[in-house]
């Protein structure tokens, strides 16, 4: 082994670890490697940014913009109450729609995406029916990435594994070249969901059927246990609050006491206004405030207020709704304080779950983490604000229900842009990266998007990852490194069965998707997967579209796939249950994959 390979062999195993410890961000994490490759000499400038140049890079960063439209036109909510109008309440009904809407709409959009979309209305549905999310949660999840596996475009290693082959001189993975194989996969998934998978899922999460509308304002408080801290304060003339603004007062740091609205008296009739930082304070007026009882006391004695017996109810001014924080929000790592929710949003936390409890300590103490849960009260206005910040929250319950979006305008342009983006793939009429490019500046120039509306919808950190992790594999085919790897395996595999090294491929890539992104696993093994075929005098064809669904397969662990961490709160999911179903669904899929691909692709 030569210095230069025992250097990409410890860069390589550095970012692997740095990558499943998940103490940095990804993007990081990748920049970091290829600043190494570099800094050691490894790589050239210019070949360590080739990476950014890249066609796929451009194809997934094209169809985030794609996917941005299909979101932003209403059409991927139609699609849910579509099947909130079909499913009803049969528990069977309901999981197998489930899992075939979600697989659909993921081989279209991203697996996170598509979660996104289908969370609230899964959560909404299953109360209505008085059923346990946990039993339908966690298929959401996994259809979403075996709905992945159906198209080109639905999964980044798709793509990758198909300019792998392009990129040697061979013809790609067309469009539907993934779709019988993916279609197994997926009735694998649903028929193992309906039968041993639906005894292993826990009943853990609450199935109370709820009304036609959702849940109440007070079921939702008493979820939270905030029922019993909301309080109304009377101002009397002489408290020193009156004549000043609420920004002025600063409750929340002095007193721990968030207000939520004022109401101010009147001859006529009562009216109740949302507090805001610059809502003045009258004598008179009523403050209804969220607060421990020994804080609101304090409070009260100390501003001379009036604390009333009352129950109070929430005004019409002020809504309810509950949000999860996804994988890539901006205020992960936050507390509650710096997140700063009343001054960007206009709307105030009342309370913060975690793993389905709710978290009584100090706010300025709590970081927010991926997936947890907050209930937030806010004005029409606020509510309709934080359900279009898809990046940051997304809402699992809104006022009135499902979403009342209606299709755009634009919906029929998205659709035949979609549908001529397809077909120029499909056939091959243009380069698959052209097509990409020409739907994302279609679906700016139609209006489905704005140019800033275009560029919030890429995910950067994917983009960037991708862009970063593709040097690593030069740098092993630079250095000879790539050519030991395949010549290590081919001493272990001797003289073995095509099908022993299909499976071997598929447990090291599904191994690996457990612990760093899917991407960058099929980054570093299709190069490998290639150069084995061609080592034994095999197609490449069956060991990459191997490796591309063993990438998919990311169903063990909470953190393998984002989709997973999205759905383990909201189902009250435990590691072990990851763990239990997961398992059972990775070797169904690995059994699949070894007596189907081989008779699509013969080797």
């Amino acid at each position: 082994m030569t210095p230069e390979i025992a250097l990409v062999f410890g860069i390589l195993g550095s970012t692997i670890i740095l990558f499943a410890l998940d103490k940095f961000r990804l993007d990081l994490i990748a920049l970091g490697a290829l600043l190494s490759l570099v800094l050691t000499g490894l790589l050239t400038p210019t070949e360590a940014l080739a990476g950014f140049a890249d066609p796929v890079v451009i194809m997934i960063a094209g169809l985030f913009i794609v996917g941005g439209a299909i979101f932003e036109s209403g059409i991927a909510d139609a699609a849910g109450r579509l099947l909130g109008k079909a499913a009803g309440v049969n528990p069977n009904r309901l999981l197998l729609l489930v899992m075939i809407a979600t697989a659909i709409l993921s081989a279209f959009l991203s697996s996170t995406g598509t979660v996104a979309v289908m969370l609230p209305v899964v959560i909404s549905l299953t109360r209505r029916a008085g059923l346990s999310p946990s039993k339908f949660l966690i298929p959401l999840a996994f259809s979403s990435l075996l709905g992945g596996m159906l198209t080109l475009i639905g999964t980044p290693p798709n793509l990758v594994v198909s300019e792998q082959l392009q990129s040697n001189g061979l013809k790609s993975f067309h469009f539907f070249a993934f779709t019988p194989v993916g279609l197994v996969m997926l009735l694998v998934g649903i028929v193992f969901m309906m039968t041993l998978g639906r005894r292993l899922l826990p009943e853990r999460a609450p199935a109370k059927a709820a009304s036609a509308n959702g849940q109440s304002d007070e079921e939702l408080l008493s979820a939270y246990d905030v029922d019993g801290q909301l309080w109304r304060l009377r101002a009397l003339d002489s408290s020193e609050v009156v004549g000043k603004t609420l920004a002025e007062l600063c409750l929340r740091s002095k007193y721990d006491v968030d207000v939520l609205s004022i109401e101010t008296p009147s001859a006529r009739v009562a009216h109740a206004r949302r507090a805001e930082p610059d809502s003045l304070v009258r004598a008179g007026d009523l403050l209804l405030v969220k607060s421990s009882r020994q804080a609101v006391e304090r409070f009260a004695a100390k501003q001379d207020l009036y604390l009333l017996a009352d129950t109070p109810q929430l005004p019409a001014a002020l809504q309810l709704t509950e949000v999860i924080l996804p994988p890539r929000s901006a205020l992960l790592g936050k507390n509650l304080k710096e997140a700063r929710v009343r001054e960007r949003y206009g709307a105030v936390v009342l309370a913060h779950k975690r793993a389905g409890v709710t978290l009584q300590d100090h706010p300025s103490l709590r970081q927010l983490n991926a997936g947890d849960t907050l209930l937030i009260a806010g004005g029409r206005k606020a509510i309709k604000r934080l359900k279009t910040l898809t990046r940051d929250f997304i809402m699992i319950s809104e006022p009135g229900g499902l979403s009342d979006k209606s299709l755009s305008s634009r919906a029929p342009y998205v659709l035949g842009i979609l549908v001529i983006m397809l077909l120029l793939m499909t056939f091959g009429i243009v380069a698959n990266v052209t097509a990409v490019l020409l739907a994302a500046v279609a679906m700016i120039v139609v209006g489905a998007l704005n140019m800033d509306n275009a560029y919030q919808s890429i995910n950067p950190e994917s983009v960037v990852l991708i862009a970063a992790v593709l040097p690593l594999a030069t740098a092993l085919e630079k250095t000879g490194a790539l050519e030991l790897i395949v010549g290590g395996l081919l001493g272990g595999l001797g003289s073995s069965s095509p099908l022993v090294v299909l499976l071997l491929l598929f447990l090291i890539t599904s191994l690996l998707s457990q612990v760093i992104s899917n991407t960058a696993t099929t980054v570093l093994l299709a190069p490998v997967a290639f150069e084995l075929a061609v080592s034994l005098g095999l197609s490449p064809y069956p060991l990459l579209m191997t490796v591309a669904v063993a990438a998919s397969t990311a169903f063990m662990t909470p953190v393998a796939s984002p989709v997973n961490a999205l759905v383990m709160t909201q189902g009250q999911y435990r590691f072990g249950d990851f763990l239990k179903v997961g398992a059972a669904m990775q070797v169904l899929v690995l059994v699949a994959t070894l007596l189907v691909v081989p008779v699509l692709f013969p080797f």
